[in-house]
């Protein structure tokens, strides 16, 4: 690729754009795509559903572990042959994920697809903004902007009709079509270069082993946490020590050497720290949402991953009426009012949950699904643009892996909050409702009358059909409870994009006109 893209696009160049957009697609599907699937997967390999939770854990880390190094591996390696090795590789981990028979090879195997499929994130962004001009750049950030919000919201809905037809394993064999044409489109489209194996004899390997603990730590603590009861747990004190002792000095390291693999330094600059902390917020809700309402469709509701998928998919389609658009008004409109505007209709979409009652199921989440898919499209894309538009073109890929790390750690955190707020407001609104649902109460005692009548008419005798009314009773108020912490979890959400919307403000503006990197 030239220092400087041509202003004529080629369509050998579009196809190594669109083949690298399809990799990315494919590295953040297949996340939520095992997500939807992970009782069957984990029957499959004769593992609990708490241990299953690790086929998602082991990705998240090896993917948050090499997002860093992207941008100096693929200066040591060259894009192509870095691209060609990782996305073969990823291809070889899933279908060795696919006839997994044990949960220590899932896990080895999902940990191997999330090393080499967090490569194809960043590098994406990375070469829409060096092989397209600037004129063009919002249109190859529109397709990056569809792999971030469109994989996560049809994700579920394709993992699960596929587990559902074919198997668990098809959600990992899923990917050789698309990985097939991708190795065809870098090998035709992407110029080969020479190595730089010399980089290798000056590696920050210290920096390096540090953020790998360090990160992988901390995404364990996270992700892990609350289904071990957090500190209680000696694995989640000893990942929390590990995170706040490794961090910390990868942090150091980074900001005093003189070669660091990944260049910190350009956080310092004031527009992209910035735009990074609002795709924190971002990450935190579009992770947050996804987890938040396949959970409560299927806790509170039983529904079956299908139809958790059908009711998400109203998420994901709509969007695709809503991408044209985007990149016509990033090339007329501030970013920052893009992304402000973005999020605040995402906001809203999840303000329409926060008064949810027991009969909230899939038909009426249908309204604020298709407003939070009209605002989702106009907050990661323009604020890519914004993040990296004041870049050099050397330091496009750097910004790149520190601006897709920031949203990993947003969705990250944001499960891990959603999924202690849950458990904790579920025990606190059952509480409070049970001090009402009581023998005292009247309504409670009418209600009582009334299931073991039911109970009787079933053929249950007296002490039978009481018990059988406690424990339904005991269970709709444990319903009502679960209703109200989901609430509560959209209201999180909200607060968060709000938060943002009003952050990116503080951003330097971009011109519109400036199309991106290479100042």
């Amino acid at each position: 690729m030239a220092d400087e893209p041509p202003q004529n696009v080629s369509l050998r160049t579009w196809i190594g754009v669109m083949g690298t957009m399809l990799g990315a697609f494919m590295a953040v599907l297949d996340i939520q795509i095992t997500n939807s699937s992970l009782r069957d997967i984990t029957g499959g390999i004769a593992a609990t559903q708490d241990e299953g939770s690790w086929v998602s854990t082991s990705y998240l880390i090896g993917e948050i572990i090499t997002i860093p190094l992207t941008a100096w591996l693929s200066r040591v390696f060259s894009i192509r042959w870095y691209l060609l090795v990782n996305v073969g590789l990823f291809l070889v981990f899933s279908a060795l994920c696919g006839i997994s028979n044990s949960l220590a090879t899932m896990v080895l195997f999902r940990a191997g697809q999330g090393f080499t499929g967090g490569v194809m994130i960043p590098m994406a962004l990375t070469i829409a903004l060096s092989s397209l001009p600037k004129r063009l750049q919002p249109v190859g950030l529109a397709l990056f902007g569809m792999t971030a919000t469109l994989g996560p919201a049809i994700g579920p809905s394709i993992g699960g009709w596929l587990t559902d037809n074919f198997g668990w394993q098809m959600d990992f064999y899923v990917n050789f079509v698309p990985g097939a044409i991708m190795i065809a489109a870098i090998l035709y489209a992407i110029d080969p270069k020479p190595m730089q194996l010399n980089l290798l004899r000056n590696g920050d390997y210290v920096g390096i082993a540090a953020m790998a603990v360090g990160l992988g730590s901390l995404i364990a603590f996270l992700e892990e946490g609350q289904r071990q009861d957090w500190f209680t747990s000696p694995f989640i004190r000893n990942c929390a020590i590990l995170a706040a002792t490794f961090i910390p000095l990868f942090l150091l390291l980074e900001f005093t050497r003189k070669e660091p693999f990944v260049n910190l330094r350009l956080m310092t600059q004031r527009t992209l720290g910035l735009a990074c902390l609002v795709n924190f917020t971002l990450g935190l809700a579009l992770y947050g949402s996804v987890y938040l309402l396949p959970q409560y469709l299927e806790q509170v509701q039983g529904y079956s991953a299908f139809q958790t998928g059908q009711t998400m998919i109203w998420v994901g389609l709509p969007q695709l009426m809503v991408f044209p658009f985007v990149p016509m008004l990033m090339k007329r409109v501030d970013l920052r009012l893009l992304v402000c505007v973005g999020s605040l209709i995402f906001a809203f979409s999840c303000f329409l949950n926060i008064h949810m009652s027991a009969d909230f199921a899939g038909p009426q989440f249908t309204f604020s699904n298709i407003v939070r898919a009209a605002g989702q499209p106009f907050t990661i894309i323009p604020l890519s643009q914004l993040a990296t538009a004041l870049l050099a073109r050397g330091q496009q890929a750097d910004g790149s892996a520190l601006f897709n790390i920031a949203r990993n750690l947003g969705g990250s955190v944001g499960t891990a909050l959603l999924d202690t707020l849950i458990t904790q407001r579920e025990q606190f609104h059952d509480s409070r409702i049970g001090e009402s649902v009581n023998v005292y109460s009247l309504a409670a005692q009418a209600r009582i009358h009334t299931l073991v009548a039911q109970f009787t008419a079933q053929g249950f005798d007296p002490v039978r059909a009481t018990n059988q009314a406690y424990g339904s009773l005991k269970q709709l108020v444990r319903r009502e409870a679960y209703v109200m912490a989901y609430s509560e979890g959209f209201l999180v959400i909200g607060i968060a994009l709000v938060a943002g919307a009003a952050l990116v403000w503080v951003c330097q503006k971009a011109q519109p006109k400036e199309g991106g990197a290479g100042h």
